[in-house]
């Protein structure tokens, strides 16, 4: 009977030791979760930003219109532009990720029509984004592919913009 005591209450301390350890895992795997996502989650949100086709070689600015650019948690993103008409060219929906520091890359594709409303192919732009607080900046690139997958226009941009 003794012995049956002891066993129970050595059971009893390894359960409760087991507990302990497991929740300070679980405490310390939250704190790092949130740590990573808070770091993420700054660029997380809808940007209104204003966009500068530039000039590859010189920088000069060609034109300059209005974007919306949103980050979802878990890396998704969306952009829609004044550029053009919805009609010649679909939001685009694409990826981004944390570069390192208050640097991020962000990818994203569109499909793009003529005004009759014949797809005529995709526009893909790849951005480097600089966070800084509430303002951001981008420096990117755009590709045009025609229906079979050739680029046959490429071009620069910059952006920057707040935070809605």
């Amino acid at each position: 009977m003794k012995m049956k005591l002891v066993i129970w209450t050595l059971f009893g301390r390894l359960t409760a030791l087991s507990v302990l350890v497991l929740a300070a895992t679980l405490s310390i795997t939250t704190a790092m979760a949130s740590d990573d996502n808070s770091e993420s989650g700054k660029l997380v949100g809808t940007w209104f930003t204003q966009t500068s086709i530039r000039d590859c070689k010189t920088g000069a600015v060609l034109r300059t219109f209005s974007a919306l650019n949103t980050f979802s948690s878990g890396g998704t993103m969306t952009d829609t532009t004044a550029a053009v008409s919805p009609a010649l060219r679909t939001p685009g929906l694409g990826t981004w990720e944390k570069a390192r520091g208050q640097n991020y890359d962000a990818t994203s594709i569109a499909f793009l029509f003529n005004p009759a409303g014949v797809w005529t192919g995709t526009q893909r732009l790849t951005h480097s984004i600089r966070f800084n607080r509430d303002a951001i900046e981008f420096t990117s690139t755009n590709e045009i592919f025609d229906t079979n997958g050739t680029v046959t226009t490429t071009g620069c941009a910059t952006a920057i913009g707040h935070r809605l």
